[in-house]
């Protein structure tokens, strides 16, 4: 199935959404209809006349408006009209009288938008499907009074001449919503209807459903010249003029685009651009619509990349982008031990992906899809997959369980009970890292205390770990390493930065190793691999040193930190000299060394003799090591020092 057909059959199966949901900020639009932010709301009666205006809000400007095909992707000097919601140079027969300014190609002619709106709403409403709220707002607009009512209702601000104010020249009053804190120039205020229609229960134009059945069925007997869509098969009106605005409002790329007779586009191999791509209106605009809906209800949207999966059955779906808490919003349990937590945590994310394959059946299609900006006016489809319910699950699954670790980045607001302040507080978590955080970990550089990093680069990744999850192709080798280089390099990061990095690192090793190597994500004291053991050995002088720094309240990097890079390239060497080093702090602890000095003699003896003598570089199991050991050694932080003494000897 391609995708135009995937998105094609997801919009006939989820007719029932169509219009406005508080799931997604774009709606689910009707075909031949667009969305687009309005300022100024206008009401009138059923025989239009004015009875009132209001500033728009801004979390209810989005409005859902019939267009034409020229319209709906309108561009260039003279701009085509919407057939009911415009802005005032096609609304306004009074526009001029203002001082208002009409596009550059109408300027030999300021009259001209406004009669052509004129016209094409005239054509609506005497044609047989013309719908009431249609003909009063026709009644209303001959009238050409728009202008002088917004100015006498105060929702249009004018000067002593009676010329619209600049947002300069207006003297305003910050407390109050006037127009320009919706907009900054009242010339492009676009304006919605209110039809107040006794016996009508909705009278406010951009929900009226019948309303949208009234413009399709006009403008689709309109249109004369039908033939086969090679998306369905069935005889449509074909187009050449596909819908924009797919990943946002104001996004012009095109997916499809076969409309230039002087390029190359389809020059060369067909005569005409209908033989190029003959795809039906009805079709082009529901597959369209479909995506755009997708994308804003549950895709991961960064830059110009947008990535979403979907059922065509409408069901919802776990996305390739998201992390653990994303998909099942679990928080850690934190009484319980890590490796309980581990497993509590891989339990409920089965949980999750049961209760999906209830609602997606085994035989369902799902598709993964991200699209990327080709040009400024050019979509392109980057990745594409179309896979069975089961495979896809299996795959999400497989993924979050094999790149899984333990995570302490992701924050949540609370308030305080005692205080009732807000604060913001660490949400840990057990599973795999979204793929834009694994960006970050791998590539990003710490500017000012916050990640930062090139959207290019940032696309890039994203999109080669898209197969590593959805086709289960091994990670690539050089993002383990990078993010393992960056983990190592401790000085150069923030404690949050370098904590982010860390976890993320031995999660994309883990990964790596699978089906090589089986890694927990508690400590194995068992396990005597060389890279693992000096990770240990690492995060045993790093937290004996950092205890002793913060119960002197000395706020400065332990000596394992900051030799923490070289003694991944040179780990025998540099650990003499970080063990050298401890000398001072196993004297401050006084009988408590006891405990540090038989933990690592411990795994000192692990070595085989030729693994501790040799200075090869360190592979990212090391961090494992280092990461488990240094987790076990916190969880111990409040006990007294007896109580550790009977561990260590517990342990013998």
């Amino acid at each position: 199935m391609n995708w135009i057909q995937s998105l094609y059959e997801t919009y006939e199966n989820c007719q029932h959404m169509i219009g406005y949901s508080a799931e997604s900020a774009r709606p689910l639009l009707p075909v031949c209809h667009i969305t687009t932010k309005t300022h100024v709301e206008v009401a009138i009666d059923g025989n239009g006349n004015f009875r009132r205006a209001q500033i728009v809000d801004k979390d209810d400007s989005t409005t859902i408006i019939p267009a034409t095909e020229s319209s709906a992707s309108r561009a260039g000097s003279k701009p085509e009209c919407h057939p009911l919601s415009d802005k005032l140079q096609y609304l306004a027969g009074d526009f001029s009288n203002y001082g208002g300014e009409v596009t550059s190609g109408f300027a030999s002619d300021p009259s001209e938008p406004y009669m052509k709106f004129v016209e094409l709403l005239t054509d609506w409403c005497n044609s047989p499907y013309g719908h009431p709220k249609t003909r009063a707002i026709l009644s209303y607009i001959k009238k050409k009074t728009l202008m002088d009512d917004l100015a006498a209702h105060k929702v249009l601000l004018v000067d002593s001449n009676g010329k619209l104010l600049s947002k300069e020249a207006a003297t305003r009053d910050k407390t109050v919503k006037d127009i320009f804190s919706v907009l900054n120039a009242q010339d492009n205020a676009v304006v919605r209807w209110v039809v107040e229609i006794p016996g009508d229960l909705e009278s406010r134009a951009w929900r009226d459903t019948t309303l949208w059945k009234s413009w399709l069925n006009y403008y689709l007997e309109s249109k004369d010249e039908k033939d086969v869509c090679l998306v369905t098969g069935q005889t449509q009106i074909l187009t050449t003029n596909h819908p924009k605005y797919i990943r946002r409002e104001g996004d012009n790329a095109k997916l499809i685009s076969s409309n230039d007779t002087s390029g190359f586009t389809f020059r060369g191999r067909f005569i005409t651009d209908a033989q190029a791509c003959g795809v039906g209106v009805e079709t082009s605009q529901k597959a369209h619509s479909a995506l755009s809906w997708l994308i804003s209800k549950q895709g991961y949207l960064e830059g110009d990349l947008a990535v979403v999966a979907w059922a065509t059955s409408g069901a919802k779906v776990p996305q390739p982008t998201d992390d653990p808490i994303t998909i099942y919003g679990e928080m850690l349990p934190e009484e319980r031990s890590s490796a309980d937590t581990a497993q509590f945590i891989a339990l409920q994310l089965k949980k999750k992906i049961a209760g999906y394959r209830q609602d997606i059946k085994d035989t369902t299609d799902v598709v993964v899809m991200a699209v990327d900006s080709a040009t400024p006016g050019r979509l392109s489809i980057v990745y594409y997959r179309a896979l069975k319910g089961s495979e896809f699950l299996e795959r999400i699954e497989t993924w979050h369980e094999t790149c899984a670790w333990r995570h302490a980045y992701r924050t949540k607001v609370v308030q305080d009970k005692e205080t009732g302040k807000v604060k913001r507080v660490t949400v840990p978590f057990y599973g795999a890292p979204a793929p834009a955080d694994i960006a970050e970990a791998a590539y990003a550089s710490n500017r000012n205390g916050k990640f930062e990093l090139d959207d290019k680069l940032k696309k890039a990744t994203i999109k080669r770990l898209l197969p590593c999850i959805v086709d289960g192709q091994p990670i690539p080798r050089d993002l383990v390493e990078s993010a393992a280089r960056r983990a190592s390099n401790r000085v150069g990061l923030d404690n949050w930065q370098w904590e982010k990095t860390l976890s993320i690192a031995c999660a994309l090793f883990r990964k790596y190793k699978h089906g090589k190597e089986k890694y927990e994500m508690s400590l194995d004291e068992t396990r005597t691999s060389r890279d693992y053991l000096y990770g240990r050995l690492l995060a045993m002088a790093d937290v004996m040193e950092e205890r002793v720094l913060s119960n002197q309240e000395k706020n400065r990097p332990t000596n394992a930190t900051r030799y923490m890079q070289l003694f991944s390239q040179r780990p025998f060497g540099t650990w003499k000299q970080i063990h050298e080093l401890l000398t001072p702090y196993f004297m401050r602890l006084g009988d408590k060394a006891g405990y540090y000095k038989s933990l690592i003699g411990k795994v000192e003896n692990l070595f085989a003799s030729e693994d501790f003598i040799s200075n090869k570089p360190l592979t990212g199991e090391y961090l494992l090591g280092y990461y488990c050991q240094r987790q076990k050694m916190w969880e111990k932080k409040d006990k007294p020092a007896s109580e550790e003494n009977d561990n260590a000897n517990s342990n013998e």
